[in-house]
């Protein structure tokens, strides 16, 4: 079962010392007339365990601490990130909602106010118009139990003005039938639906924000037949969730939501641009028919299994690139086994196809690559949880970038809720090719390490890259972390360890060939060395692999 928003308890333990310093590392590169010009940079070394500083009073010193559902864009010479209302131990909890942060260099993070404080009057006055059509009493507006989920955000151009309009997540916690909150005792049917609201702000820093109101809501092909056998039934009354949604401004200027989770899939939706609402009428989220339905509501362009309605994906983000929608998305429950795949379409309603060819539209399995999933290098403890991400184009450059959260496994430190601790994770994308023999079928894999913003030192030599390495088979395994074991690349061009065979690289396009993986390599932190350091890294797939490869130079 997918748990969206957990009862996150504070314990009192004897966390880790946060440390708030920065390591300045001297880089030299050739200067002009033979010269060496020192530059320096800052390693972050900020604690990964930000137990100690995770009270409310200790917002200011977050930067990427309580991190959940993110979503990026950026504005007026910030990136700004929001995302779902989440915090260890519920600190965040009565202090608005959609909260954010902001940064100029995608390392360094400011904690930034969200739209609201209190639940919007929409919601509740949309959802008891939808109950009274279904022949349903109204819920008092005081026993309505609300969650905030998921937000998107890109900044779009209006009337020849930018600014940033958000889409956000309002689900509704109580029973359909009685309108009890799902507390209570169960009542034979499911609980009520999600909204899916937008705001805009031409002053993000400033959490300014115009709410726009209702864009859609959670719908459903099963009429007003909400009952639910009992607590172990999935089968799911709405077909439709309105969470999680990503939005794309298309080539051709044309608008589109996307959105769904653990339902029957994904749906898209086509936008007015200059409202931001549903260029058609929706009419009432019910019909008897799913036809009827996904021709007001959205035409479906994935789903993990087209048989079932409680098909373990979520967390859709879509970009547009070299030609390709892709789209990416969250599998499995959030708490540890959370990992990230991502399909493609030349067309934005699908179909949308993996790395082999299978069809995600037509909900033929499991897709590949694997762009991220748990693992754990040597001398830490590595990450869980890491999925439901953004992916974003860095400012005036072809580099793209993915953010999730990460969760550190239970026990951490003797913390027996460690698993709550949520660290933003901002990694970079490397488009790797599908085999030796399709140089140009790219795919994007994210970086082993997180982004540091490492200054270029030069060309990675192929004698750089002989030594150990830590390798990582990331290959899917529920609820399980990828272990690291060690690789030797010999200077003959040989491999020992984790893999057998041989190696070559090609410099000038930074792609290192393992056997018959072809992996991009780049210069990254090691997050895990003590004090961290740079080191290389590589990322990369094979279309047949169903599993991605990554891996960290040892010193």
């Amino acid at each position: 079962m997918k748990l969206k928003y957990l009862p996150i308890l504070l314990v009192g333990i004897s966390a880790l010392l946060f440390v708030g310093c920065k390591k300045d590392e001297p880089i030299v590169t050739g200067g002009t007339n033979g010269t060496d010009t020192v530059k320096t940079f800052s390693i972050p070394t900020y604690a990964d365990d930000y137990s100690s500083i995770s009270s409310w009073s200790n917002r200011d010193n977050w930067n990427l601490a309580n991190v959940h559902d993110p979503s990026v864009a950026y504005y007026n010479g910030y990136y700004y990130m929001y995302g779902t209302d989440a915090s260890y131990g519920n600190a965040a909890e009565g202090h608005g909602h959609f909260q954010g942060k902001r940064s100029k260099d995608l390392v360094n993070w400011d904690w930034v106010g969200g739209p609201f404080y209190g639940p919007p009057t929409w919601v509740a006055d949309s959802l008891n118009a939808i109950r009274t059509r279904m022949g349903l009493s109204a819920i008092a507006k005081s026993n309505i139990q609300y969650g905030y989920w998921a937000p998107v955000v890109r900044k779009v151009t209006v009337g020849g003005k930018d600014i940033l309009r958000m889409y956000y997540s309002i689900v509704i916690f109580n029973y359909i039938k009685t309108g009890n909150p799902n507390t209570a005792s169960f009542d034979g049917s499911w609980t009520e639906r999600a909204f899916i609201g937008m705001c805009e702000s031409t002053d993000p820093g400033g959490a300014v924000w115009t709410d726009k109101g209702y864009v859609t809501s959670s719908s459903s092909d099963r009429g007003t037949d909400y009952s639910r056998a009992n607590t172990s039934d999935w089968s799911a009354y709405f077909y439709y969730n309105a969470i999680d949604p990503t939005y794309i401004v298309a080539p051709d200027g044309k608008h589109y939501l996307i959105h769904g989770s653990w339902h029957s899939g994904f749906a898209l939706l086509q936008l007015d641009p200059t409202s931001g609402k549903p260029l058609n009428k929706l009419g009432n989220p019910w019909a008897s028919t799913t036809s009827d339905l996904t021709s007001r509501y959205g035409v479906r362009v994935g789903t993990r299994t087209a048989s079932s309605r409680w098909q373990g994906s979520e967390a859709p983000e879509v970009i547009y690139k070299d030609g390709y929608y892709y789209l990416f998305m969250a599998y499995d429950g959030l708490d540890v086994p959370y990992n990230t795949r991502v399909v493609r379409s030349t067309n934005i309603e699908g179909p949308y196809s993996d790395i082999t060819g299978r069809n995600f539209t037509s909900g033929s399995g499991d897709c590949y690559p694997i762009v991220t999933h748990p693992y754990k290098f040597n001398l830490s403890n590595g990450w869980v949880g890491i999925s439901h991400c953004c992916v974003f184009q860095k400012e005036s450059t072809n580099d793209w970038f993915l953010m999730s959260q990460g969760r550190l496994p239970a026990n951490v430190g003797g913390n027996a809720s460690s698993n709550a601790l949520m660290m933003g994770h901002v990694r970079r994308l490397v488009w790797c090719p599908a085999s030796t023999s399709e140089p140009n079928n790219l795919w994007p894999i994210a970086l082993p390490e997180r982004y540091a913003a490492v200054p270029d030192y030069g060309t990675i030599t192929k004698d750089s890259l002989t030594g150990t390495w830590e390798h990582i088979n990331l290959k899917y395994s529920y609820s399980a972390q990828d272990i690291a074991t060690a690789l030797t690349l010999n200077a003959n061009g040989t491999m020992s360890g984790a893999l057998t065979g041989s190696w070559s690289y090609d410099a000038a396009k930074k792609q290192l060939t393992l056997g018959n993986v072809v992996v991009c390599v780049e210069r990254e932190v090691d997050w895990e060395a003590t004090p961290r350091r740079v080191t290389i890294v590589y990322a990369g797939t094979e279309k047949n692999l169903n599993a991605t490869y990554w891996g960290k130079k040892k010193k």
